[in-house]
């Protein structure tokens, strides 16, 4: 017999709500560690630990390397490093992103599942597209228990729908609930079950853990090429095996969703820079239509012409498209240095 001495939280948009009511609601004598990983900017700086120091009776700060998993603490990752689980301690690690984030909520669940199998509990809040489905899945396969928010209840339902997509959780509830209801499952006595640390989950732990493919795990013998690239290094994505995810050679990962959402901020940076070299064509033809006309050359004042009227026809096409939301319905402007 042993006890759930490991809780890993993950959350995204919406989810510092529903962290402050999670820690509210936690006993002051919780025997088990709370490891919490909320999407954050690579570049910004993070007041979650304060916050939720301040939200409930246990301390919270943020994570430092090879700190160890005391009981009645809450670590919180920092922005830019993945959080994860070794022996016995927190292990910062500045792999390769997943899902385009650093922290990423899969690659804290797949590190404990690894490191305390039926020992973790597993923890969904709010949050938008998918990160943190495939980590429960290794937690559940490892004979952890899975808690997931329930989605009526989230800000944004996307990241605790994503794991009702795949599980059957153990516990459906709303944020307010989760404190006591965490503070007996850590109490109880569990027994060990069967533990399944699939290769691909050790793949994708070591990978996480140790930076880059280089470990030793050879991933397209985990999947197939899929025919597509990876946004942030166009390099050549391997569908893994049985899932919906992807991964590149040198380690960054995708789910399904997230790479469907990263393709349409690509493609609609493409169009923005479309539309911005066409409306500068447009204006350099009629400066050149312009001087044509001072010297006195029909011909080519009329071609130049053409070409003016046809650039601004065209770049008047990509706003209104870029304009109405589709596709895709988010805006992102590029800096004219990116474009060039």
């Amino acid at each position: 017999m042993a006890r759930r001495d490991l809780i890993v939280v993950g959350a995204s948009a919406g989810g510092v709500e529903a962290l402050r009511a999670m820690v509210a609601g936690l006993p002051a004598d919780l025997p088990a560690a709370v490891l919490v990983v909320l999407h954050l900017k690579a570049g910004g700086t993070s007041a979650l630990g304060t916050i939720l120091d301040r939200s409930g009776p246990l301390p919270a700060a943020a994570a430092q390397p090879r700190a160890e998993l005391a009981p009645g603490t809450i670590i919180v990752a920092r922005p830019d490093h993945h959080l994860l689980v070794g022996n016995g301690t927190t292990v910062l690690s500045h792999g390769p992103t997943e899902s385009g984030h650093r922290p990423a909520i899969d690659a804290l669940f797949r590190s404990a599942a690894r490191a305390h199998g039926h020992r973790t509990i597993g923890v969904q809040l709010s949050g938008v597209l998918d990160d943190g489905a495939a980590g429960m899945v290794a937690i559940a396969a490892a004979g952890g228990t899975v808690v997931v928010q329930d989605p009526t209840d989230a800000l944004y339902p996307a990241m605790p729908e994503a794991v009702l997509r795949f599980l059957q959780p153990d516990h459906l509830v709303p944020a307010n609930e989760l404190g006591p209801l965490l503070g007996t499952l850590a109490k109880e006595d569990v027994a060990a079950g069967p533990s399944q640390v699939s290769e691909l989950d050790e793949a994708e732990a070591d990978i996480a853990m140790n930076g880059d493919s280089g470990t030793g795990h050879d991933l397209a013998a985990l999947g197939e090429v899929a025919g597509f690239g990876c946004p942030d290094c166009d390099g050549a994505l391997v569908a893994l095996r049985d899932t919906e995810r992807f991964r590149c050679r040198v380690g960054h990962a995708w789910t399904a969703e997230a790479l469907l959402d990263a393709q349409h901020d690509k493609l609609e940076r493409a169009l923005w820079t479309a539309y911005r070299l066409l409306e500068e064509k447009s204006s350099f033809a009629r400066r050149m239509q312009q001087s044509a006309a001072e010297s006195r050359i029909p011909a080519m004042e009329r071609r130049h012409a053409g070409t003016a009227r046809e650039a601004a026809e065209s770049a008047e096409v990509l706003r209104e498209l870029l304009l109405s939301g589709l596709p895709p319905h988010r805006v992102v402007m590029p800096d004219r240095d990116e474009a060039s």
